[in-house]
Order: structure tokens, then sequence, then C-alpha cells
């Protein structure tokens, strides 16, 4: 067996797996905070600690839905928004305004995933002098910082970062300041990656969603369009031929 990526989160994931082979997806919600830095566009990261699903990965603020988001909500998406707001201030001591929430995107692991968590990814703008604390407890640290500076420290080995995050990250690099980076997310549907895994022939493994030319047969030496995410053992590649990344 070739060598994974640390942080290839879906390493224990069957090649190709069958779609009856199922674990029920945990509906959850995430937001990513944004602010305009002297540097340029920045987001907030939290540093998780061990002691929890995804322990010590850098992520948005975020967590499950839980039963009591679902009975102040209308629907599914607004109890998203109320418990990505409510984990934000039991992680970050942020208030934030599920109204003022765009949502962007949503993730869906494998179906053999152990632990699958289908979420929901929303982006709202924040103040320059809002104060975060974080619990010491989910949380160990937090930063703002620069969408592609926390790549470089992915690429680096400095930080851990999941694909659904990484490729967040990606996304938010492509454009300043918050306004337009926001207005740029509003003009387009939000996008929908249900991941599935495949290993090329050199043995890398490779997260693919639709539009990419291998995605439907899980094929990831297939010819064609590209989107993807190449996970070497040495760092990620995103690959697409999507201009409006």
């Amino acid at each position: 067996m070739s060598p994974t990526h640390r942080n290839d989160i879906y390493a224990g994931t069957e090649v190709g797996a069958a779609d009856d082979v199922t674990h029920p997806p945990i509906p959850a919600a995430t937001v990513v905070l944004l602010r305009d830095g002297e540097g340029g566009v920045e987001t907030l990261m939290l540093h998780r600690t061990s002691k929890v699903h995804f322990g010590g990965m850098w992520v948005f603020p975020g967590g499950r839905i839980d039963t009591a988001d679902h009975e102040a909500a209308t629907d599914l998406q607004h109890a998203a928004r109320i418990a990505a707001a409510r984990e934000t201030l039991e992680e970050t001591g942020l208030t934030v305004m599920p109204d003022e929430f765009h949502w962007f995107s949503h993730w869906t692991p494998p179906p053999s995933t152990a632990r699958r968590y289908a979420t929901w990814f929303f982006a709202t703008a924040l103040d320059q002098d809002d104060e975060v604390t974080v619990d010491g407890h989910e949380i160990q640290d937090h930063q703002w910082i620069q969408p592609e500076l926390m790549l470089e420290r992915h690429r680096t080995g400095e930080v851990d970062l999941v694909a659904p995050t990484w490729v967040t990250l990606y996304q938010l690099s492509r454009c300043a300041p918050v306004a337009e980076l926001l207005r740029r997310l509003k003009s387009k549907p939000h996008r929908v990656y249900e991941t599935h895994i495949a290993e090329r022939s050199d043995g890398s493994r490779v997260a693919m969603w639709s539009g990419d030319a291998g995605y439907a047969a899980h094929d990831a030496d297939a010819v064609g369009p590209r989107h993807r995410l190449v996970m070497h053992v040495d760092g990620f590649v995103f690959e697409h031929d999507a201009t409006e990344y």
C-alpha cells in the first residue's frame, strides 16, 4: 500500500466503494468569518485540541446541527445557519447573525467513511475589532490569517487541514477585498461536493467531485476534465478546469 498524506481523512475509506456501503451522514454547519487585513483578506482559523474529533486540525468555526437548532428553524438550511452561529459563539465568543450568512458550498464524505459530516459552508464578514475567546477544551488556539498563507503553512507541514478546509481556503485566496470576495461567492450557485475516492496508477490517492472525468467510475487515471484534490504524501495539489475558482 502506498503511503498516504497525514491529512488524508479518507485514508480508511475503501477506494471506489459502492454507494450502498453507507454510514448515515451527520448534518453539520460551519461559517467562514472574513475581514480585510493590512495584507489582504483574512479568515478566522481555529486549532482543535487533540481531545476531540479532527483533533489537531485547523478549522473554521462550526459543528453538528443539534435537535434544538431544528426546533428553532423553518427548514434544514435555517437549522444549519442557527447551528453555525451557535457553534461560533461557543467556540469563539463571537456573536454572528445567521441571516447575514451566504451559503456557498455543501460537503459530504464518501459513503463508507466511518463518521460522515454532511456540512453546510457559509461565509460572512466581521468587523476588525471583534475579540475572539477560545475555550481551551475543544479549541486551543485561533488566528486571523490570509488564506494563501494558511495554504503555504500546510505545504510546509506547519499546520494540518482536512480536504474541505483546504479547498475552501484555495477558493478564498482567489479574490480580494472581502466585499468583492462575497460578491463573487454570491454571484454563482452553491457548489455540492459529494466526494469519491480513487487511486492513480502511481499510488497517489485522489478526492474527486462532480465535473471530473473520473468521478462517476472512480477512475483517477481517466483522461479529461479535472475537479479533484490529489493527496500526495508530500502535499495537496488541486486540479480543476473551472474558471470561477
